[in-house]
């Protein structure tokens, strides 16, 4: 039988190795080390709705915990490289990764080694936003509506151009289902985020664009461009006069989701602590109202729920894209 002292000392050891264990598990922003910061990867560049979203996430984590957050951008490939960088990342809570329905779901569907898998090589935190997709035209484009521009396009095969944040990406996807649902010519220009995207339209370097209402909304209001359809089913509350594009192709509908992912393999607790973290921000009132502001829709889950949804998603956009038969050679030409 043991003696009470040892016993003691005994339970004191295996409690200080559970804390030590414990601690180990926390997410980084709860570790006191200022000369190793939290990196959140973006697979775009900066300006568009991700970057936008992870640096208001960022800012708030570190505000939050001890750690500074720094975004890196990692654009190209239409999201691939950066998503390609995070699968590889140390699986310690270190490495945040703000993912999209275009990196997750569509990139992977399309090209035959996107260089990850998107179910196994991350782990799930949370969903943080659905952002509608808009298409702008520059006003240099004698059209106001879908149905003016689809007269001018036809009369125009392939001398209009549309911009999109990348081959493959959501807003890409957009267009492409437009032009091919509308019976129309357009010549596809990618950039490397939804930033340079916009800039184009507004440098008047191409005629046309499709991307994150978020990053448009600015531009729109000043009069730099002209919004013609939102790919949601029905209009949005932040832009009310620009019509659904269903309102002219019955059916049509595009949405554009985001999420933070952590390399497979990351601990539970770090997972499960990002998730309550994360979450609470979201809710923040200040948040919500850049949200808001920015015509972008909350929504956040658990890290069980989200992992599902990823699933049906990577499922739903393979099988679509067979059945229009989009190809990655395709997109990039």
């Amino acid at each position: 039988m043991l003696h009470p002292g040892r016993r003691t000392a005994s339970t004191a050891a295996i409690m200080g190795a559970a804390c030590a264990t414990a601690l180990a598990c926390m997410p980084a922003l709860a570790q006191q080390q200022p000369d190793r910061p939290v990196r959140f990867i973006v697979a775009f560049s900066a300006g568009g709705a991700a970057d936008l979203l992870a640096r208001t996430i960022g800012q708030k984590l570190a505000e939050r915990g001890s750690q500074q957050v720094v975004v890196d951008n990692r654009s190209g490939a239409g999201g691939m490289i950066g998503m390609q960088i995070a699968a590889k990342a140390a699986a310690d809570g270190n490495t945040l990764l703000m993912a999209s329905s275009s990196t997750l779901a569509i990139g992977p569907a399309l090209w035959a080694n996107p260089g990850f898998d998107p179910i196994t090589s991350y782990d799930a935190v949370t969903d943080v936003a659905n952002v509608p997709i808009i298409m702008v035209v520059n006003p240099s484009v004698p059209a106001t509506s879908i149905a003016e521009l689809l007269q001018y396009a036809k009369a125009r095969p392939r001398q209009l151009s549309y911009a999109s944040s990348g081959a493959g990406a959501t807003p890409h996807i957009a267009g492409e289902l437009f032009r091919r649902s509308a019976g129309i010519d357009l010549v596809h220009v990618p950039y490397k985020g939804g930033g340079e995207a916009v800039s184009a339209v507004l440098g008047a370097h191409v005629q046309m664009s499709f991307g994150a209402i978020s990053t448009a909304i600015p531009h729109i209001k000043a009069g730099k461009l002209r919004g013609l359809g939102v790919t949601s089913p029905k209009r949005l509350l932040s832009a009310p006069d620009v019509p659904a594009i269903a309102e002219a192709i019955p059916g049509f509908e595009v949405v554009q989701w985001f999420g933070v992912m952590v390399p497979a393999g990351t601990p539970k607790p770090v997972t499960a602590r990002l998730n309550a973290e994360i979450r609470a921000i979201v809710a923040l009132p200040d948040v919500k109202e850049r949200y808001a502001a920015q015509g972008m829709e909350a929504q956040t889950r658990s890290p069980e729920a989200f992992a599902a949804y990823v699933r049906a998603e990577v499922l739903r956009w393979r099988k679509l894209l067979k059945e229009m038969d989009i190809r990655g050679e395709q997109v990039v030409r």
